[in-house]
């Protein structure tokens, strides 16, 4: 496979010698957590900032997934990054790939992938945190957010697979808030309509309890493009509410 590397950013890793695998491969940095072991290897993720600008290695080692695409294995970056070009024709809004390649050597399945840090966004799970302490229209723009970005992935035939707080990022701006995603590695097409749909989205509510039914419905609101007291938003709520009964009560 040919290494990935964004137009945008070539100059800037040139500069720093850091524009080919190998490189980036051998730069010592610290890990921002603990490396994940298993699969036969491990994946750990950097932080690294060049000229002001941050960004995110990932470096795995035997670190594979075995698919209908790859049934011998393949590094699980290779997934993820399909997703976010994917997601990036689908103009569905996500996190940027930087740097993406694979190598094999001396035995090992090695894989690298670098993206933009977005350093000036704010994930959901630390907004929920504040929840009360927000202002109706910070809150109203919030949930409006979510919701059309929910409605943006499932229109594009997406399901995320795990539209978490923690991998939803947002950002006020005088011409209202924007939402994108990250942690691309679980979705698939969306098959089966609302299953899906709700499949995606009621993990989301469950992770929020922070938000009244009100909130909910300003959010579903946006998802289906309906007044909040619509009968289609009645209809989502009820069966959102189900599904989560019925995961708490398993």
């Amino acid at each position: 496979m040919t290494d990935y590397l964004a137009n945008a950013d070539v100059a800037l890793l040139q500069r720093h010698g850091l524009n080919d695998f190998e490189a980036l491969w051998a730069l010592q940095l610290d890990a921002v957590d603990e490396p994940n072991t298993g699969r036969g290897g491990w994946s750990s993720v950097y932080r690294l900032e060049l000229e002001g600008k941050g960004y995110y290695l990932k470096r795995q080692s035997d670190y594979l997934t075995r698919t209908l695409h790859s049934p011998f294995g393949e590094p699980t970056f290779a997934r993820e990054f399909r997703n976010i070009r994917r997601y990036q024709k689908l103009n569905i809004p996500a996190l940027d790939a930087v740097f993406y390649g694979e190598r094999k050597s001396k035995g090992q399945h090695r894989a690298l992938l670098m993206t933009r840090a977005l350093d000036d966004w704010s994930d959901l799970e630390h907004l929920l945190g504040q929840w009360p302490q927000l202002d109706v229209a910070q809150r109203l723009g919030i949930l409006e957010a979510c919701g059309t970005l929910a409605r943006t992935l499932h229109s594009a035939g997406q399901l995320h697979g795990c539209f978490y707080p923690k991998h939803i990022f947002l950002r006020g701006r005088a011409d209202g808030w924007k939402a994108q995603l990250i942690d691309l590695e679980k979705t698939r097409p969306l098959l089966f309509g609302m299953r899906d749909r709700l499949k995606d989205l009621e993990p989301l509510l469950r992770r929020a309890p922070a938000w009244s039914e009100g909130d909910v419905r300003t959010l579903l609101a946006a998802y289906l493009a309906q007044p909040a007291d619509s009968r289609q938003v009645d209809t989502w709520l009820q069966r959102l509410v189900r599904r989560r009964h019925d995961k708490e009560t398993r």
